[in-house]
């Protein structure tokens, strides 16, 4: 695993609240391999208002480089997580996107937003096991940086890269 310590954003459906804070405290655990700065909104926003805590979210994703989405039982009803996966990669500097299922019985149907949203992005999703958190963690930040690049790479680059390694074969 690489030792770069890494912002990630944490996103999770309310009801999983308390799992979330266990994910949030896992850099503290002397047992698991895993280093990083968790930016979320575990403290309620005290607001019913729609747009401030979309800002307060939007806030809270700026400066991160992954986001760990938490996939629970009633992930595909969350309100606010597929605005957090959207803000993710929504970014100049898109974020690497990770799935975790908190539960091995959860299955997260594609056609829900946050299901869908996660196979758009190509997101790994892997199950609850702390030891693979950090890995996980650094290959969805190389996976952001990779197609960061390719997004700003000119036109005609891409295209002359796959005529010289036909050359080359």
């Amino acid at each position: 695993m690489s030792k770069v310590k890494r912002h990630i954003f944490i996103s999770y459906q309310h009801k999983d609240q308390m799992k979330a804070k266990g994910f949030g405290l896992l850099p503290w655990a002397k047992n698991v391999d895993v280093d990083f700065v968790g930016r979320h909104l575990l403290d309620p926003v005290d607001s019913k208002n729609e747009s401030y805590i979309k800002a307060k979210i939007k806030e809270q994703i700026k400066g991160t480089s992954v986001t760990v989405v938490l996939i629970g039982k009633d992930t595909k009803k969350s309100e606010y997580q597929p605005f957090e996966i959207e803000q993710s990669l929504a970014k100049d500097k898109p974020n690497g996107i990770l799935g975790i299922k908190l539960d091995k019985s959860v299955d997260l149907p594609k056609k829900s937003d946050v299901g869908q949203l996660l196979h758009d992005a190509g997101a790994e999703i892997i199950e609850w096991e702390p030891s693979k958190f950090g890995d996980a963690i650094e290959r969805a930040a190389v996976a952001a940086r990779r197609a960061a690049e390719i997004k700003r790479t000119p036109p005609g680059i891409l295209s002359g890269r796959k005529q010289c390694i036909r050359r080359i074969r």
